[in-house]
């Protein structure tokens, strides 16, 4: 590598400046500091010893002046925070702050540079301490290797990388204390040959650390104390060219008037700013050595980004000394850098540099060396690395158009055509100051002139010859766009631009040519599209912004002075250019951007009449669908309403219509004669005719010309006989089509019930379901509804079915007060809902949309209670876990709802956390006493109820709840249909969820994971207590076989003093209950305990999670293990042959038990199943689970019917059918 360059000593004098060397921050040396000694010697890097140390400032005694404390000033007593934290904070003023170091460092300069020298090891994200004995006694690589060991880089975050609004300001405010604390320096302390020394070879070890917080710090810091000293060196320079002025202004006096003591004091002066100067020299080369040419190419982007931005801002500012070659070639070489953002840095730096023209002399070797990679880098992935290399290349063009060749500005042309605007933009702006930007001598007399005689006129044309020479000519608006910001004035000169198109060329000037006059056209559109929208083209824009004021003011401008000019020459134009179908396609999209009232207030409405009678020419010329459909839309930009002129352009496009309506029946009944063969004559005006009609139809309603009937009447002759061109029956077809949208257009919303119920048929037809009974070939035609389609299904159901009775508008004769209506309407929401959970139950859609509807179970129960039970019960026979997951997630929906309402600090005594409560008890009850068929079901509910109510951790911290908790409370009306086993494991698996913390709580924001806790332990290691004891949601009790058991109507027995409170107070509940209560099942009490029950194998596994165990057991010894398994092997087979004798008894007691329940007339609530308490057996024998081999899902409860469920019943049958969703009478079409 080429060794980096001495600066040179010889300053060359840039400028004129008043001497100033006094200082501006009282820094006046009473002591003698400015007195150096061995000026001019190399900058010392190495520290001074403890010695010389102890001898500075106050004599190394006192640490401080008065007031003092460790080198900072007290304020009332309280002392000052450190320099790290005073500079993180932000808020002092940065030059109060480094006044007070300055006069720290004058009391005792050791405490103030130890004070420094912390601040930059804390910069870096370091928590260890320079003491004042390492900083005696221990080098600066010691130092560094200490700071290295106390480093904590497991986070990788130090001040410099850290996100936040604090650290971002705190990176600016770090460099702006640097240069502060130079420029407050620079007539004094800087040149005592200690503190410099000290900093530089502190940062120097530092940027050379393996750690990247310290290289980085450290570099930062370097690069900007390299810059705050450039900034010194200028004004030494400025400084010594004025005393040389001075100097030789005094010498050339004559002798008499010559003041010898001035002379003498100006040689000084010079003589000790020329040590100054050596001074700084050795300080900035021994930054550049140790740390620039070293940390350019660091390993880090960051750090290489710094390096080279800090060396363009030297070249710019101090040109003489550093803007040659041997500084170049390093901004040069790093254009090449893997990373998009130092090769930014690089372009940037050269832009500063190209942008001042004086100094394009000292670029030129460079600019020969490094052009061609600036000219690919137009091409960088990184878009805004080739905008920038885009605007360089402009700067260059600026400076001397000789540099780039043709072939360098044709790379650049291409790029206004770019997808990205900002590079669009920049090659736009390249592309304007190379072909537009000049203008002629012979051009200046001509100013004032207008239309083809303005100077304009050459750049238009030449921006024409561009657009067709580019062969890109489906992109002139991108064209357009790329130029709009640089070339305003000359893409908003349609005067010209029409001159040009209409008037007679010149005496000896070239007229356009067709090919040419047809790219003016398009670029005139789209400059006039460009002015009336104000927006980029397709493509090249993220949306539409919002308009300033003065953008509003000069987009209105534009369209007037648009209308004004094209209102009269549109008619010119279209009758020049007629029978061209590109131009006049072009010419018919102008009156889009038209402000229509200026047709009556210009009173031009002669120039309105002209253009329609242009534009009903042009559709009697033309077949081609392109120029049609502009006609179209011509017609429907004038066609509004909001303005006078609606009236004239209505008749004529009226009156255009009906002759193309006569003209087409008139063909189509020649066409159709029965009995002769259509020739190619006529079926050539019936489809020219045709294509005219149906573009017209595209953007207008004909439905008053019936063009209906004339198609299909077409189609179906085209049908019968098969000899239709088909040409005409596409365009009939397209023409049918936009009848039936119209029509469709004109439904109301009382027809969406309709349109609804007719789409879920639909869906239901083309479902899978059509290939059942072996009709495989028709799987072409299965539709499955994409998840937009069915959130748009679903949304339909809430906002029409889910309503109040009062809110509901769509009553015959709007009689809300009448109750036949009101019911008639309820009829009608039930059908809705039937058909969507038709969709559910044959699986269209997903069964996870399901909750929505289920969630509505208790509010709408008296409505559609019976149709949601249903439901739950088919999706359950199809998937028993999915629809355990759809039912907890139903349940989720609504605690989110509740939270979004009321916060999460709300009340779990409220109504709404209450009837959440609720409606999960319902759930639970749905899922029967079989636990064994609802096991993975039930497990899997409470998996995912857990995981919800864990997923929100507090931000306050382990110590407070998560946020969702309170929703173990909704869970735990669940923990009854696990089995014991089963509550085991969802325990351990509610533990990996909890800390030891957690456990130890007990304040009332945990009692819902307490109350799930014990609601998991309660039966699940007591293996006395029953299988199935009867557990009802709230709770059982193995009670005395003369205790009955209380229910919401029975009465407590005479005698029966045993009845415990708890009874009572759940009898209390029962009797507030707004459910349909039934009549209770008889209840059979065991009077006596059972065994503990071995589990089965097969019991003991679940397939939704992995069962752990509980705690560890201490290992046993060999002899226990023998002895304990001989003693289980005996229990077993005991137990087996207990089991064998009580096999019979048992299965006649299952078979009066279920006779029993059957014959039962209520239960404890409708949508319980039957509760059994446990059956006094043989106290010799083990029964196995109860429920065993029992199918109550067979078993059908009957509701006790609302008020308004009778009555609708009289009124109306309901088309709902409980035992089969799927009924032909709501479909309205037979399934195959």
């Amino acid at each position: 590598m080429i060794a980096a360059p001495e600066i040179p000593t010889d300053f060359t004098l840039l400028q004129e400046s008043e001497t100033h060397f006094s200082s501006d921050t009282d820094f006046e040396d009473i002591e003698g500091k400015n007195q150096k000694q061995g000026k001019g010697k190399t900058c010392k890097k190495g520290k001074k010893g403890p010695a010389e140390k102890g001898k500075s400032g106050n004599g190394g005694g006192k640490p401080g002046g008065p007031n003092r404390m460790n080198g900072h000033h007290q304020q009332n007593g309280v002392e000052n925070m450190m320099l790290f934290e005073v500079v993180k904070m932000g808020k002092s003023a940065m030059q109060s702050v480094v006044d007070d170091w300055i006069e720290s460092y004058k009391h005792d300069r050791d405490i103030a540079l130890l004070d420094l020298i912390n601040f930059f090891i804390q910069c870096s994200g370091c928590k260890g301490v320079v003491t004042a004995e390492m900083f005696r006694h221990m080098q600066n690589s010691e130092i560094i290797r200490k700071m290295t060991e106390e480093f904590d880089e497991d986070s990788g975050d130090y001040p410099l990388t850290m996100a936040g609004p604090q650290w971002k300001k705190f990176k600016s405010s770090f460099c702006e204390f640097i240069g502060v604390l130079v420029r407050q320096c620079q007539y004094s302390i800087i040149y005592d040959e200690y503190m410099m020394d000290t900093v530089i070879s502190l940062l120097t070890g530092l940027s050379d650390s393996q750690v990247r917080a310290f290289r980085h710090t450290s570099t930062l810091a370097a690069m900007k104390l390299m810059t705050a000293l450039v900034n010194v060196a200028l004004n030494l320079s400025i400084n010594m060219d004025n005393t040389q002025r001075q100097y030789e202004a005094e010498r050339n006096k004559i002798i008499g008037k010559r003041a010898n003591d001035r002379l003498e004091l100006l040689l000084q002066k010079r003589k000790e700013l020329q040590e100054n100067q050596d001074e700084i020299e050795n300080m900035m080369n021994a930054i550049f050595k140790g740390v620039f040419v070293h940390r350019y190419r660091d390993a880090i982007a960051e750090i290489r980004a710094i390096c080279i931005e800090e060396i363009g801002i030297w070249m710019k500012m101090y040109s003489d000394a550093f803007l040659n070659d041997s500084y170049l070639k390093y901004v040069g070489w790093t254009m090449h850098d893997k990373q998009g953002e130092v090769r930014l840095k690089c372009l940037t730096a050269l832009q500063g540099l190209y942008y001042n023209k004086e100094l394009n002399s000292k670029l030129e070797l460079f600019t020969s060396r490094f052009k061609d990679r600036i000219v690919s880098m137009t091409l960088d992935k990184e878009y805004d690395v080739a905008v920038q290399a885009i605007k360089l290349l402009t700067l260059v063009l600026q400076s001397s158009e000789e540099v780039l060749t043709a072939e360098d500005c044709e790379n650049v042309y291409h790029l206004v055509y770019s997808a990205h605007r900002p590079v669009a933009v920049a090659a736009g702006e390249f592309l304007y100051k190379k072909l537009f930007s000049r203008r002629d001598p012979e051009d200046d007399g001509i100013l004032k002139r207008r239309g083809r005689q303005s100077p304009n006129a050459n750049l238009v044309k030449t921006l024409v010859f561009f657009f067709l020479e580019s062969e890109l000519h489906e992109h002139a608006a991108y064209l357009v766009d790329s130029m709009w910001d640089c070339a305003t004035d000359l893409l908003k000169d349609w005067e010209c631009m029409n001159s040009l198109l209409l008037e007679e060329p010149l005496n000896g000037e070239e007229p356009l040519t067709d090919r040419q006059e047809s790219a003016l056209i398009e670029i005139m559109l789209c400059t006039i599209r460009q002015a009336a929208e104000c927006h980029p083209p397709v493509g090249r824009g993220t949306g539409k912004r919002v308009l300033t004021a003065k953008e509003k003011k000069t987009q209105l401008d534009d369209r007037t002075k648009i209308t004004e000019l094209f209102a009269v020459a549109l008619p010119q134009l279209l009758a020049k250019y007629s029978v061209d179908a590109e131009k006049v396609t072009n010419l018919l999209q102008l009156p889009q951007y038209f402000d229509l009232e200026i047709y009556t207030t210009g009173r031009l409405e002669k120039h309105l009449d002209a253009l329609l009678r242009q534009i009903r020419d042009i559709v009697e010329k033309h077949t081609d669908i392109d120029v049609l459909e502009a006609c179209s839309k011509t017609y429907h930009a004038l066609c509004n309403e909001e303005f006078t002129i609606f009236n004239r352009v209505d008749i004529a496009r009226s009156q255009l219509i009906d002759e193309l309506a006569d003209k087409f029946n008139r063909l189509l009944e020649d066409f159709l004669q029965e009995g002769e063969e259509p020739d190619e004559d006529d079926a050539y005006q019936v489809l020219s005719t045709l294509k005219r009609i149906t573009a017209f139809h595209n953007a207008h309603d004909l439905s008053r010309w019936d063009l209906f009937g004339c198609n299909y009447k077409l189609l179906k002759t085209g049908i019968e006989n098969g000899d239709m061109p088909e040409q005409i029956v596409i365009h009939a077809l397209q023409c049918t089509h936009y009848v039936i949208l119209w029509q469709l257009a004109k439904i109301t919303e009382s027809s969406s019930t309709k349109a609804f119920t007719i789409l879920c048929d639909v869906l239901m037809i083309f479902s899978h379901q059509i290939m059942t009974g072996g009709r495989d070939m028709l799987e072409p035609l299965v539709y499955t509804p994409d998840s937009s389609l069915q959130s748009e299904l679903l949304s339909f159901i809430l906002d029409h079915v889910f309503i109040d009775q009062d809110d509901d508008n769509n009553s015959a004769d709007g009689q809300q007060d009448d109750e036949a209506s009101k019911i008639e309407a309820l009829h009608k929401r039930r059908n809705l809902l039937a058909a969507f959970c038709k969709l559910i139950v044959y699986t269209v859609v997903e069964m996870n949309t399901a909750a929505d509807i289920f969630k509505q179970y208790m509010k709408y129960y008296n409505d559609y209670g019976d149709i949601i039970k249903e439901t739950m019960s088919k999706t359950r026979q199809i998937d028993k876990i999915q629809c355990a997951k759809t039912l907890i997630l139903s349940l989720q929906q609504l605690f989110n709802e509740m939270i979004q309402e009321n916060g999460y600090n709300f009340d779990r005594s409220s109504p709404t956390f209450s009837g959440i409560k609720e409606l999960a008890r319902r759930f639970a009850l749905t899922f029967g006493l079989d636990q064994l068929k609802t096991r993975e079901a039930i497990a899997m509910l409470h998996k995912d109820g857990i995981e919800f109510a864990f997923k929100e951790p507090n931000p306050q911290g382990e110590s407070h709840p998560p946020l969702n908790l309170a929703f173990l409370d909704i869970l735990s009306e669940f923990s009854s249909k696990l089995l014991r086993q089963d509550k085991r494991t969802v325990y351990v698996y509610l533990e990996k969820f909890m800390t030891f913390q957690m456990s130890l709580r007990r304040e009332d924001v945990w009692l819902p994971l307490m109350s799930y806790r014990n609601s998991l332990l309660a039966g699940g290691d007591d293996d006395t207590m029953s299988v199935i004891s009867g557990i009802s949601s709230r709770g059982s009790t193995v009670r005395n076989k003369k205790t009955k058991p209380a229910t919401g109507k029975r009465k407590v027995p005479e005698g029966s003093e045993e009845s415990s409170s708890s009874d009572s107070m759940w009898l209390n509940r029962e009797q507030t209950m707004h459910t349909p209560v039934m009549m209770q099942t008889p209840q059979l009490t065991s009077t006596i305990m059972r065994e503990p029950k071995r589990l089965r194998p097969e019991e003991s596994y679940m397939g939704v999670y992995p069962m752990q165990p509980e705690h560890h057991q201490a290992p046993l010894d060999y002899n226990t293990q023998v002895t304990w398994m001989l003693a289980q092997r005996q229990q077993e087979e005991a137990a087996r042959q207990q089991q064998e004798r009580a096999a019979m008894n048992y299965v006649k007691l299952r078979t009066n038990l279920q006779h029993a329940i059957r014959r039962g007339t209520s239960l404890m609530e409708d949508d319980e199943e039957p509760i059994v308490e446990d059956v006094m057996m043989s106290s010799e024998g083990r029964i196995e689970d109860l429920n065993e081999g029992m199918d109550f899902d067979t078993m059908d409860i009957d509701l006790p019917p609302s008020k308004n469920r009778r009555e609708r019943t009289e009124l109306k049958p309901d088309f709902f059918d409980p035992a089969s969703i799927m009924d032909e009478s709501v479909l309205g079409v037979s399934m195959f």
